[in-house]
């Protein structure tokens, strides 16, 4: 290796103005945050993503010794959050409180977009949500097996509810289709509550939802829970067995929250960002918090989190390819 004396002078210059550079990020970690944060949800509060971005908040303010704003800001599909954050300085200030049913589905569904994959650098997996497979009384099925059975001996005869076209009720349950074989109706819905109506009368007799929209209706009976989606059981469902222990390892759908940045922040910015994240999620009053909320606390740093997308992005490209699924 040739020593700095041989060095040419615009080699000097480009290898000072390298150092400067690191030295420039490296102090510029140091004193991060010097000011308030924002977290941007894409969605109105409450609920999975506006509830995750609340539980993080507060001891991320804490550990950080900054103000942590939580900022809604719905609409256009989660469009107008994902181009904010995107398009926004690249210091590690705008964080995006990110949902799977938008991360993945709208770059798949959508033609146009004001934001690409590429314009965000995750900085980790704060949540998940399970869901639950529930069924209407009049289906002669009391496990999942059953189910599977019944469905596959009459094809087309069930019909299966979606909180709308592209929603992560209609993809997942497309891949729940595939992965069984079974052939059921879809009839989407504009939200969780309209749906439920029809599938309490027995109009439609399958919804994949997540537990807090039909709780009540399963512990009162009107509807039969037939297995819950994530790794884990549910903790205010604790009798429902997993779609694992029901027979049906191969399938999983949990919607996930996850904190990203405009690519480009300084990598030291956001190795500060996602250790104290993995902090602030092992605190115990974090996880009584999430209990409470029905909410599981799971941590992915950065490199672990690309990969989870990768992989969810590839199954749902397949299912939305293979049911033909378009936007509303």
């Amino acid at each position: 290796m040739r020593s700095i004396q041989y060095l040419s002078k615009l080699q000097l210059k480009s290898l000072f103005l390298l150092m400067a550079c690191l030295l420039s990020f490296s102090g510029f970690a140091q004193n991060f945050p010097s000011h308030a944060l924002s977290l941007v949800v894409p969605n109105p509060p409450g609920g999975l993503v506006d509830t995750s971005a609340r539980l993080v908040s507060e001891p991320l303010s804490q550990l950080l010794n900054q103000s942590v704003i939580v900022d809604n800001k719905p609409g256009g599909s989660g469009n107008i959050a994902y181009q904010q954050v995107s398009t926004g300085a690249k210091d590690g200030y705008s964080i995006l409180v990110s949902y799977s049913g938008y991360h993945i589905a709208n770059p798949i569904l959508m033609d146009k977009l004001p934001w690409a994959l590429k314009d965000l650098t995750p900085i980790g997996l704060i949540t998940v949500a399970t869901n639950v497979i529930a069924v209407h009384p009049s289906v002669p099925a009391n496990t999942l097996k059953e189910f599977i059975a019944y469905a596959k001996a009459n094809p087309g005869k069930l019909n299966y509810a979606s909180q709308g076209n592209g929603s992560v009720s209609h993809i997942g349950t497309e891949i729940f289709k595939q992965q069984t074989g079974v052939d059921m109706i879809h009839i989407p819905y504009k939200g969780s509550g309209a749906a439920i109506q029809d599938v309490l009368a027995g109009q439609v007799q399958v919804f994949i939802t997540t537990p807090p929209s039909v709780m009540g209706h399963i512990q009162t009976g009107k509807l039969k829970a037939l297995a819950v989606t994530g790794k884990t059981r549910h903790p205010m469902l604790p009798n429902v067995p997993t779609v694992a222990e029901a027979g049906l390892p191969g399938f999983q759908l949990e919607s996930w929250v996850a904190l990203y940045v405009v690519t480009g922040t300084p990598k030291p910015v956001i190795d500060k960002l996602s250790a104290t994240v993995k902090t602030a999620l092992d605190l115990p009053e974090v996880k009584q918090r999430a209990d409470a909320a029905g909410i599981e606390l799971r941590y992915l740093p950065p490199d672990e989190m690309t990969k989870l997308l990768s992989r969810e992005t590839l199954e749902w490209s397949k299912a939305i390819k293979s049911a033909n699924i378009k936007m509303d």
